[in-house]
């Protein structure tokens, strides 16, 4: 492993800043907090334009063949611009889960469309029990026909309402199955979840008889469950990547009001509780990036510890950007808790994410089946 970006990496990071920095800032964010869809169409096409929404897919379906590494340098942008879209749900759970198991025909159809900015996927991947393993699945699938009828509740559905096509885990006679569900079918009904995250949607799906056909299938029948662990390993170190963003953020704020904040007649910069306290969040982050981006590096090569790479990764970030975006409140003082000040966007969109794809708990858990293993 190259632990040093490439010169065609650090281009693409430093864009993409450059892009976000001038048609998504704060302002945008807070503008499409109260969209109706969340999101502005323009920028949207211009990802597309750029090539950020076919980033990781094959050249043959539009993509530009890149990896999870480079995916990655995208989403730590996105948290540190705090973008409002559904980026994450299409390109990464969409897109990626098509990637992985979908037949030439789906990926024909879909990755195209995702990559030029006419079609949005999402996946709901998460019940009522919140288990993030896809053995937990409840939702069920009945033959009817050629095709097949969906049953059950889906919660924390990312950007649904804008979907073209939701990914959907649910068991068959034969086990878990992963289908391809238009949620304007009959049989769908959308209902907004809110979060902390005023800057991201969510909708809980509920399924009733939802049909599906034979070619919504995605993968084998009765074989979703390590497509689905994949997907999740991938959505875990894509939110980390996020997270760290939004923890770049936080420490570049701090650092710069640290400089300018006066107190006693010096920069409270110069105090030493403030420079250890703006020190332990540089440590934090910068572990984080190592976390991200071997685990980036490692599933994208298949290394043998990738799936153990990517849980350390999920329960390290998740703590350390909390901690980096709490010290970050606690530097700011009285302010850093105000709604007119930016600093509740970054850390809203780490604490969103902290528990999303499997928390650290639930990763510990997973790093020490796989060491037992």
């Amino acid at each position: 492993m190259n632990f040093a970006f490439s010169d065609d990496q650090i281009l693409l990071r430093n864009s993409v800043r450059a892009a976000l920095d001038g048609q998504c800032g704060s302002a945008h964010v807070r503008a499409m907090m109260d969209d109706a869809k969340g999101y502005g169409e323009p920028l949207w096409a211009e990802m597309a334009k750029l090539g950020w929404l076919g980033l990781p897919f094959a050249e043959e379906y539009g993509g530009a063949g890149l990896g999870l590494v480079e995916l990655c340098l995208v989403l730590e942008e996105l948290g540190r611009a705090a973008y409002p879209g559904p980026y994450v749900a299409s390109v990464l759970l969409g897109g990626l889960g098509l990637e992985l198991g979908g037949s030439a025909a789906q990926k024909e159809r879909w990755l195209p469309a995702v990559a030029s900015g006419q079609a949005r996927l999402s996946a709901a991947l998460v019940e009522e029990s919140l288990d993030w393993d896809p053995g937990s699945t409840t939702a069920t699938a009945a033959r009817r026909g050629d095709g097949w009828a969906l049953s059950g509740v889906k919660r924390f559905v990312p950007w649904a309402h804008v979907a073209d096509a939701v990914l959907v885990p649910a068991r068959a006679p034969e086990g878990v199955t992963l289908f391809l569900v238009d949620p304007r079918a009959p049989g769908v009904s959308l209902r907004p979840m809110v979060g902390i995250d005023l800057a991201t949607r969510w909708s809980e799906m509920r399924l009733d008889q939802a049909p599906a056909g034979a070619d919504a299938v995605i993968g084998p029948v009765g074989g979703a469950g390590t497509l689905l662990e994949a997907l999740l390993r991938r959505a875990a170190v894509g939110a980390s990547a996020e997270m760290l963003g939004a923890a770049r953020r936080c420490l570049d704020m701090s650092v710069e009001y640290a400089k300018v904040r006066e107190q006693f007649g010096q920069p409270i910069g110069s105090f030493q509780a403030i420079r250890h306290r703006c020190a332990e969040m540089l440590l934090a982050a910068e572990n984080s990036h190592a976390a991200v981006y071997y685990a980036a590096w490692a599933l994208n090569a298949g290394a043998e510890d990738a799936a153990v790479a990517a849980s350390i990764c999920k329960a390290y970030v998740s703590e350390a950007a909390r901690q980096v975006c709490g010290d970050a409140i606690q530097v700011h003082g009285g302010i850093g808790f105000t709604w007119e000040y930016d600093l509740h966007l970054y850390m809203k969109r780490a604490k969103a994410l902290e528990p999303l794809w499997g928390d650290a708990e639930y990763h510990r858990e997973m790093i020490v089946r796989h060491v037992a293993a």
